[in-house]
């Protein structure tokens, strides 16, 4: 069990088993493409919960599954893959401490490498996946898997995350999952893919999609729904008999 009592970044967790490991690290944010992507991962790969994060920073915000409460930072791992993964987003004003909180717990496991699974809002179909990196001998990882953004900017978490790769030299990577601003599987199952060659996954993301299309038809309806009551005449319109 580790924690740093001078930090507002409580970790709680058992050491990593290995020097090495890469890191992916999943927040919510648009169309929460890193959360559902590791959580898929972690559930259907298995890993071992390992330890948690907590801070004062965090919104007073509990998950409960079967009656049972989560912590909402939670560390996972299998083998040299360790998963950080978050029920709650992280508001930009702490994202630095946060960030830096989570460097300096991984600081003496010389991590290999740290990947950041986000979304990017483009509203388009394509589901691509975009890629940066924190220097330039790194984008070489990705380059034939992603598409290299040559301009632009990243907030949230996942740059916080990244510019501490830079700062301390450590091989980091944005996967930029292209999504609509709402809940989004085949992003998730896009960026999964990347994961897939980067780490030689065997892991199947069929149910992933089917997921996804359970979505979209709910949302069609909703859709639909609105629709018809935005058409339906309002009351003032409304006949009178009688």
């Amino acid at each position: 069990m580790s924690t740093d009592p001078d930090t507002d970044i409580k970790i709680f967790s058992k050491p990593l088993s290995s020097q090495g490991s890469s890191v992916l690290m999943g927040f919510p944010g648009s169309g929460l493409v890193g959360s559902i992507a590791l959580q898929y991962m972690i559930d259907q790969l298995e890993f071992e919960q390992i330890g948690s994060i907590n801070s004062k920073y965090f919104p007073p915000l509990a998950m409960m599954s079967k009656g049972v409460v989560n912590v909402p930072v939670r560390l996972y791992e299998k083998g040299n893959i360790v998963s950080i993964i978050a029920d709650i987003p992280i508001h930009p004003n702490i994202c630095y401490e946060v960030a830096n909180g989570i460097m300096n717990w991984l600081e003496p496991f010389s991590v290999r490498e740290v990947v950041a699974i986000a979304g990017i809002i483009t509203n388009e179909p394509e589901k691509r996946v975009f890629g940066v990196a924190s220097n330039e001998q790194a984008l070489s990882r990705i380059q034939d898997s992603t598409i290299i953004l040559p301009v632009g900017s990243i907030s949230g978490i996942a740059s916080s995350i990244l510019t501490e790769c830079r700062i301390r030299d450590i091989a980091g990577y944005g996967l930029l999952g292209e999504t609509i601003n709402a809940p989004d599987p085949r992003a998730s199952a896009a960026a999964i893919e990347v994961l897939k060659k980067m780490y030689d996954i065997d892991l199947d993301v069929q149910p992933l999609i089917e997921q996804a299309e359970e979505i979209e038809s709910t949302m069609q309806k909703l859709a639909e729904q609105v629709k018809t009551a935005e058409t339906m005449p309002k009351k003032e319109q409304l006949p009178m008999y009688g």
